[in-house]
Parts: structure tokens; C-alpha cells; sequence
């Protein structure tokens, strides 16, 4: 084990800590742990809440190892695909009961390639999926993103706002997954130091960008209409993460825990034939201007 993995690995350790503790502060519950080991190498901490605020949130901690690595890890690293690896991650889905509060997703992750020289690469991000959009909430998740990447270079923040509007995009129904925010891969240009600064700059912003949503939107009276909505939109969240998502792909091509890996589907979800909201509706409005890509930040 590298002591660049060993860093990594601690500081992950301790975000996991601190995002259960935040988020059982919102909500008032308490999230319930299982720990696991995977059969190739590694295992992990998985903890779910099952809350009053949140129907469904899960926070899972993993730290692997294998002898293959598969080729959906780092889809611009070809040469790496099938050595031995070491990999490890966060990573959280929050699926709010209330349908004005949005589904959330942050992952951060670091891999090891054992080449000669030794092959790291570091990625992760994090992306917001309203029900109902408020233009306040949305210039507020994208200035905090602006700000984590503003000291790891120039254009940093519109190479990954970019990069997470590409990636997050149900292709067979022609539709953004939601806002967007970051979405990032492969990085090691600049060193490991500059690269680690910043996945720890992304770590602290999660939290800063969506609990003050979170806050805003937690006691706004929904029926349901609402309700019904945002159980059909979750289901659009499904298919992307089963078709599309390499989160997914890489985790059960390594042999990963699949009750970890799926606790990123919703509890409750609803699909209808053939159905789009009518026009002139604050349902047909999140179609309208908030699942498009935008600049937020110049508007």
C-alpha cells in the first residue's frame, strides 16, 4: 500500500464520519452500519438512514483491491485495464421524502494501478436532481462548486460543470439527469498533492452546497400531485444508474457488495406509459429550465 493510498483512505474514512453525522443532525435519525469484505480483496463500511427528512440515504465507504482491473474504472486509461489495482471511495445518494427538497449525489474516489511507474488517478463530484427547481437553489449548488475548483486551475470549474452536464444525460430519452455540478476523472496532471487538495476542497463542498437547500426547502407543504411527481421522476434516476452509471458498472464488474453499490436506488418509484406534464404546469417547468444545461452562475 502506498502511503499516497493511505492519506486518501484516512481522509475518506473521516468524511464518512462527518457527512452521517450532518445528515443525522437534519434529519434526526441515526444511520445503521454494516460492514462487509469483498471476496477479490477489501471490503467496507456501508450506512443507510431510513428517516423522517430523508426516505432513503445511504453513505458507503469502500476500500478494494483485485488483480483485474475492469476497463469501466478509467475510460481514458486503456493501457491499465486488467493490472492488479487498489481503489478507494465514497460515496453517498440521498433520496429526500419531501419532493422540494432534490435528490442528491457525491462521489469521491482515488485508484492505484500497479505499473512501472506506479498509475493513480483521482475522481469524483457531485450533482443535484430537483423535483421542483428554484433558480436561488440552483445559482447557490453551482457558485459553491465554482468555488472548490477555483484553486485547482483557471478553468476548472467550466471544464467539469461541462464535464457533469455530458455524463449525467438519460441519452434514449434525451433528458439531463438535473442541474449538474461537477463531474470529474483521471486527474493527476499537477501531482498527487494538487490533485488530493482538491478532492478534499469538493468533500468540504458538498455539505456547504446542499444543506443550506436542504434547510430552505424541508417544511414547504407538498400533496399528492407532488408526491406522484417525484416518484415518477425517480424513476428516470433508476435508469440511469442501470444503464449508464460507471459508478455502478465498476462495482459489479469488481465483484463488489450489490446491496451497497444499489442502495443508490430510491425506496419508491413509479414509471408511467407514455406521460409528460402539461404544459404551463410547475412540473412541465422543471422540463422548461431546469433540465437543460445553463450557465447559473451568469444569470
Amino acid at each position: 500500500m502506498s502511503a499516497q493510498l493511505d492519506q486518501v483512505t484516512d481522509y475518506l474514512r473521516g468524511l464518512q464520519d462527518q457527512l452521517c453525522a450532518a445528515l443525522s443532525t437534519l434529519d434526526g435519525g441515526t444511520f445503521r452500519e454494516d460492514t462487509w469484505e469483498r471476496a477479490g480483496g477489501g471490503g467496507g463500511r456501508s450506512r443507510v438512514l431510513t428517516g423522517t427528512l430523508f426516505e432513503q440515504a445511504g453513505v458507503n465507504f469502500s476500500a478494494i483491491r483485485g488483480e483485474h482491473l475492469p476497463a469501466s474504472a478509467s475510460a481514458h486509461r486503456p493501457g491499465v485495464g486488467g493490472a492488479p489495482f487498489r481503489a478507494v471511495g465514497v460515496s453517498l445518494v440521498i433520496h429526500p421524502r419531501n419532493p422540494y427538497v432534490p435528490t442528491t449525489h457525491c462521489n469521491l474516489r482515488y485508484f492505484e494501478a500497479t505499473t512501472e511507474p506506479l498509475t493513480w488517478w483521482v475522481g469524483g463530484g457531485f450533482d443535484l436532481t430537483p423535483y421542483y427547481g428554484f433558480d436561488e437553489d440552483a445559482r447557490h449548488w453551482h457558485r459553491t462548486a465554482y468555488e472548490a475548483c477555483a484553486a485547482h486551475g483557471e478553468d476548472s470549474y467550466r471544464r467539469f460543470k461541462a464535464w457533469c452536464d455530458d455524463y449525467f444525460v438519460i441519452r434514449h430519452r434525451q433528458e439531463q439527469r438535473g442541474i449538474g455540478g461537477l463531474f470529474f476523472d483521471d486527474l493527476h496532471e499537477g501531482g498527487f498533492a494538487h490533485n488530493f487538495a482538491f478532492l478534499k476542497r469538493v468533500g468540504a463542498a458538498f455539505l456547504a452546497g446542499y444543506e443550506p437547500i436542504v434547510r430552505r426547502r424541508a417544511q414547504h407543504a407538498y400533496g399528492e400531485r407532488e408526491r406522484d411527481f417525484q416518484l415518477y421522476r425517480r424513476g428516470r434516476y433508476v435508469e440511469f444508474n442501470l444503464i449508464y452509471d460507471r459508478g455502478t458498472l465498476f462495482g459489479l464488474q469488481s465483484g463488489g457488495r450489490a446491496e451497497s453499490i444499489l442502495m443508490s436506488l430510491p425506496p419508491e418509484v413509479r414509471f408511467r406509459y407514455n406521460w409528460r406534464p402539461e404544459a404551463g404546469t410547475p412540473e412541465a417547468r422543471l422540463y422548461e429550465r431546469y433540465l437543460q444545461p445553463r450557465d447559473w452562475l451568469s444569470e
